[in-house]
């Protein structure tokens, strides 16, 4: 693969506004070409490049292309950066009248040179305020493609579309399906602007001289049109990547934009290093129908602030999960005590969960055309959140990992949807780990707060995720939880309901089919505040799940807390696979009762304390 910078531009406005400067801060740079002002860092632009391409696994040549007003600046710049002088190529132009334009500068290396080989093309002038990416991600992600390749970024607030390259493209195959160049606001709602970062297979650089035929002002010689041309017209195949940085070609712009935009991207690069990114996810309940995720069923649960798991990334020089230490011990105070807490708690903790989600998230993103930063983080969790008693506390410490990565890698909603967010946690969890998991705690975890959740069939295979609602969460009853402090006795519950399920038996479909009505009944009931049809509906909910369970399945644990609670009149069923129980109890007075015989008999009790995302900042992405 041969990689080509071009900095054959002729920035007229930009050199003579420095050159006319009277405050004397520039006079150093009079007559220093674009690509040699200095960038992020003090750093020269071009020497970023340069670093960045000159990559003997990657590039078996790297050519730049110049014109001749400027070609001693980078024929010196060549000798002092282990350049080699002779891939230096003129174009003979010496003003913006004679200039060739960007294609045919390209054009020229490759006819000239007689290139035949992929080829990478780079606007060597351009500033980049992130200047860790991964070049390599691109080029593999390009060979994984039939097609060219194009990088984008998503653009900043105060940057307009009709001062740039825009593309659509589709979010499953990543392939471009229209080039707009700087259009007007009106004509695209797209956001994601194309930069002078290129990737194009040999087979087809003979459609540069058809292009130049058609093109015979050089003022109409760019990379826009070309594409604009090439997708639109001619119907190429192109691909895109998207990088999570901002990028500004300097071309033709003045002195009061380029110091601006250097100042942005400096002052951005020292803050991003230094500032811990802390992100919470909470445990959550399960207040209607089964686990319905895998009967094609619905249910509705909330997410609660009494319980969460909560991480933090720092940025470092090498990338360190750190365990937590009483979740991955490794130091014990005798066998004897290895062997009490391997009993009670397993043998792993969440420092596999954390590992699980980085791998997970670089392979999503190099398949989805986004290229990371190089960038490395520290990352440490911790969690209050009771083990096995099914409050989704395994989803948690990966909801909140990826919400910590996706902060720092900059990586949007747009490039990772609430619904594929809850595909993608709950993949960490089966694909990676092996966990058995379901979807309705992952789904609950990235939206947050009470969420109505239909994973009908229909939906699933047409669009792969359920349709999922968020709930008014004002003037909620008190909802209680209780859990057993030993939860070795939780039973968790595995049957065969799946596969009575997938046979077809009529008993498990009836029930599937019941907990999905009860669950639009208990929608309904929340809309109009009316307390005592839910808790009805969720004594309703126990027993349907109780009549397809066996009692040893529903473990003795849980059934002694069901029928404690009962004893006092509340509403209760289980909020998960087992070892809690949730309740409504519209009796204040019973409720403090009913706490202290709960605690009587061993168990954990609190009042649920909702978590309502639209009034708290905690834990999300900002």
């Amino acid at each position: 693969m041969i990689c080509i910078l071009l900095v054959a531009g002729h920035g007229t406005v930009l050199e003579t506004q420095i050159k006319n400067d009277d405050t004397g801060l520039y006079s150093h740079l009079t007559g220093v070409p674009k690509a040699l002002l200095p960038g992020i860092g003090g750093k020269k632009i071009l020497d970023f490049w340069w670093e960045t391409v000159n990559v003997r696994q990657l590039f078996t040549e790297v050519y730049l292309v110049t014109n001749a007003d400027k070609y001693k600046h980078y024929e010196r710049w060549a000798t002092a950066n282990d350049f080699p002088v002779e891939n230096v190529v003129n174009d003979g132009s010496t003003t913006l009248k004679d200039q060739l334009g960007a294609v045919a500068d390209l054009e020229l290396v490759i006819r000239s040179r007689k290139l035949q080989d992929e080829v990478v093309v780079i606007a060597g002038d351009m500033l980049c305020s992130d200047q860790n990416f991964d070049i390599a991600q691109v080029i593999r992600f390009f060979r994984s493609k039939p097609g060219e390749l194009i990088i984008y970024y998503e653009l900043e607030e105060g940057e307009r579309s009709s001062s740039r390259g825009i593309v659509e493209v589709c979010p499953e195959t990543h392939r471009i399906t229209r080039f707009l160049e700087k259009p007007e606001e009106e004509r695209t709602t797209s956001r994601l602007a194309s930069v002078v970062f290129y990737c194009i297979r040999g087979d087809t650089l003979s459609y540069m001289s058809d292009f130049l035929s058609l093109q015979p002002q050089a003022s109409e010689r760019t990379f826009g049109l070309f594409w604009e041309w090439l997708i639109n017209e001619k119907q190429l195949d192109v691909f895109g990547v998207k990088l999570p940085t901002g990028f500004q070609l300097i071309g033709q712009v003045g002195l009061s934009d380029y110091t601006k935009w250097l100042t942005h991207y400096s002052t951005k690069k020292q803050d991003n290093p230094t500032e811990p990114i802390t992100c919470r996810s909470y445990a959550r309940v399960g207040l209607m129908g089964n686990p319905s995720d895998g009967f094609n069923g619905k249910t509705i649960a909330m997410t609660i602030s009494n319980f969460w798991a909560e991480v933090t990334l720092v940025g470092s020089q090498t990338l360190v999960l750190v365990p937590h230490p009483l979740n991955d011990p490794t130091e014990f105070g005798s066998l004897q005590d290895l062997f009490c807490i391997s009993r009670r708690e397993g043998y792993l903790g969440g420092l596999r969960l954390l590992q699980a989600t980085c791998k997970k998230l670089y392979q999503f993103c190099s398949k989805r055309g986004i290229a990371l930063t190089k960038q490395n983080f520290t990352l440490k969790y911790d969690t209050n959140i009771p083990r096995q008693v099914g409050l989704a506390g395994s989803s948690a410490i990966v909801s909140a990992t990826l919400k910590c990565l996706m902060k720092f890698y900059n990586i949007t909603d747009n490039d990772l949807p609430k619904p594929i967010r809850a595909n993608f946690i709950l993949s960490v969890e089966t694909d990676e780990l092996f966990i058995t998991a379901g979807l309705q705690d992952r789904v609950v975890q990235v939206y947050e707060g009470l969420v109505y959740m239909d994973f009908s069939k229909k939906l699933m295979d047409e669009q792969g995720y359920g349709n999922y609602a968020s709930m008014d969460m004002s003037n909620l009853p008190s909802f209680w939880l209780a859990y057993l402090s030993d939860p070795s006795d939780s039973g968790r519950i595995h049957s065969n309901i799946r596969q009575r399920w997938l046979s077809g038996e009529s008993v498990v479909v009836e029930a599937m089919r019941s907990f999905a009505e009860l669950t639009d009944q208990a929608r309904a009931a929340i809309k109009e505040r009316d307390w005592s049809r839910l808790a009805q509906l969720m004594d309703q909910n126990f027993e349907l799940r109780r009549s397809i369970y066996t009692n040893d399945c529903l473990g003795p644990g849980n059934l002694r807390m069901v029928q404690l609670a009962r004893q006092f009149g509340s509403a209760v069923k289980l909020p998960g696979s087992g070892g809690a129980v949730v309740g409504l109890c519209l009796d204040q007075a019973r409720l403090v009762e009913m706490r202290q015989a709960f605690q009587e008999a061993g168990c954990v009790f609190c009042v649920i304390a909702p978590y309502n995302p639209s009034a708290s900042s905690v834990g999300g992405l900002h």
